[in-house]
């Protein structure tokens, strides 16, 4: 019979249920849009340091709704509360949203108690843009770090997170660690629960 298990049909764009929609978004048009938002940035600023800080500032806002997506879809609308659940999130489900795959590894620091690293052998927004000799400590994992400092900041870990290169024994590019620095409000929120 035509018309049994007809669609309904919604009339505004609101009234629509979220659904999962496709997952992948092509990766030519994803570099061909972060390089113009690198060139445009470029063209604003004066020094490396400060183009690092839009691009964060950029990625912020990326983060802040990639956890209400994902506390909406992967977890009934509830969020992490304890430092290592954020921290396993972001490390597996936020980079795999992202991303594709989980990050390569998530450390914590030997020398500070409040530093967690999570390392990036080829860190995607690194991989099709070329930096100028003039430019040479600029890190496009600026915009990664501003993803996961607007994720931990909306989550209530306040952290500054920051992108940086080490480079590897016997591989051209170096990989790409984001250093995250909790203040101590988590660290002593965090010894309270146990």
């Amino acid at each position: 019979m035509i018309g049994v298990g007809k669609i309904k049909q919604y009339t505004n764009v609101l009234d629509r249920p979220i659904g999962k929609g496709k997952q992948e978004v092509s990766l030519s048009a994803f570099a061909f849009l972060f390089s113009e938002l690198v060139q445009y940035n470029q063209t604003q600023v004066d020094n490396i340091a400060e183009l690092e800080r839009r691009l964060e500032d950029a990625g912020y806002a990326v983060g802040a709704r990639v956890l209400e997506l994902l506390c909406h879809r992967e977890k009934g609308n509830r969020r992490e509360t304890r430092l290592l659940g954020i921290l396993s999130f972001i490390h597996s489900t936020v980079w795999k949203v992202l991303f594709g795959k989980v990050a390569d590894s998530l450390e914590k620091g030997t020398e500070h108690e409040d530093e967690y690293m999570i390392s990036e052998k080829e860190l995607l927004v690194n991989r099709f843009i070329s930096i100028p000799k003039d430019m040479g400590a600029f890190n496009c994992g600026a915009f990664v770090a501003g993803i996961v400092r607007g994720v931990l900041d909306n989550s209530g870990f306040p952290a500054v997170v920051t992108a940086h290169f080490v480079p590897v024994d016997g591989q051209h590019r170096p990989r790409t660690t984001i250093l995250i620095k909790f203040a101590e409000e988590v660290l002593q929120r965090e010894a309270r629960l146990g």
